[in-house]
């Protein structure tokens, strides 16, 4: 995968994750992380997989997987993402 898509990517998921974090002053490093993580397997369901996953629901992280999930659903399988580029780009984020 071309590192500008993937930099785009990080930069949208960024951004709604610091919206987040100023809107919810009780948004954690560790609740952002539980949010990623479901967003990753409602992203997964939403495109047909995880099935017998669940996805984790509060009010406090509920407004980071949207986002995610929406960033996903509108670039994955465009000029060559896949899931697995998409949940690669999320796991740096993380890991950051």
């Amino acid at each position: 995968m071309d590192s500008k898509p993937e930099l785009s990517l990080c930069m949208a998921i960024e951004t709604a994750l610091s919206a987040q974090c100023r809107l919810k002053p009780e948004l954690t490093n560790a609740l952002c992380i539980i949010g990623l993580d479901n967003a990753i397997i409602a992203l997964k369901q939403k495109l047909g997989f995880a099935r017998n996953e669940t996805v984790l629901s509060r009010p406090v992280i509920d407004d980071i997987v949207a986002p995610v999930v929406s960033i996903g659903v509108d670039n994955v399988n465009i000029d060559g993402l896949t899931l697995k580029n998409f949940v690669a780009v999320v796991h740096k984020i993380k890991n950051r």
